[in-house]
């Protein structure tokens, strides 16, 4: 009896190590997946980061002098937002890099919260680049309405320097752009939508006089 039930034992052993050895499999694959997919998503969120620095640097740096006066990105409340825009980019770059590199399962409140702060920084960084875009072609066209000149054809270095900053913004906002798709389809393929509970009808107490 002995030697019948441990052989039907080791059938029973041998008959499920198949399914064992395909869960065990699909589970590593996985892994490996979401591993691959966190690697992805932590490069892809250092790259604005990395655009950012680059785009501050330069505009921090973009003053010029020369025998018609001088002229700094201070000078303009577009291109001073534009350097705060990008601080606050970089900030939020690298700390939400640390977050998605960490092997954590991810929550609703998590993906809630990267989809809206995405949000907020893609549209943040797009004006700042957009209002710096139009401080740039009145400073090349100038805008004879106002009697306005064109002020690149005397602070060229100046204007180089602020077009090239403002090309590596919008560059950062593509970036943050996908980032943003990349959240919103975590959140609403993984999550269900919030669900509407029917509102509780209030009952009425009638007096008959």
């Amino acid at each position: 009896m002995m030697e019948k039930s441990e052989k039907g034992n080791g059938v029973a052993a041998a008959s499920r190590s198949p399914m064992a050895l395909m869960g065990s499999s699909r589970s590593y694959e996985n892994e490996e997946v979401n591993t691959s997919m966190r690697t992805a998503e932590t490069m892809l969120r250092l790259v604005p980061m990395a655009l950012g620095v680059a785009a501050l640097v330069l505009m921090l740096k973009n003053s010029q002098s020369n025998d018609f006066g001088s002229v700094s990105y201070t000078d303009l409340g577009a291109f001073r937002y534009l350097v705060h825009a990008n601080g606050i980019c970089i900030g939020y770059s690298l700390l939400s890099a640390i977050i998605a590199a960490m092997p954590r399962p991810i929550t609703m409140p998590r993906a809630w919260i990267f989809f809206l702060l995405d949000q907020i920084l893609t549209y943040i960084i797009l004006a700042a680049g957009a209002v710096s875009s139009e401080v740039l072609y009145l400073a090349n066209k100038g805008d004879t309405a106002i009697t306005w000149s064109a002020a690149c054809g005397t602070f060229a270095g100046f204007c180089h320097k602020a077009t090239t900053s403002v090309i590596i913004t919008f560059i950062a906002v593509i970036c943050y752009a996908v980032l943003s798709l990349i959240s919103s389809y975590r959140l609403f393929s993984k999550f269900d939508a919030p669900v509407n509970y029917p509102s509780k009808s209030i009952e009425t107490t009638v007096f008959h006089g």
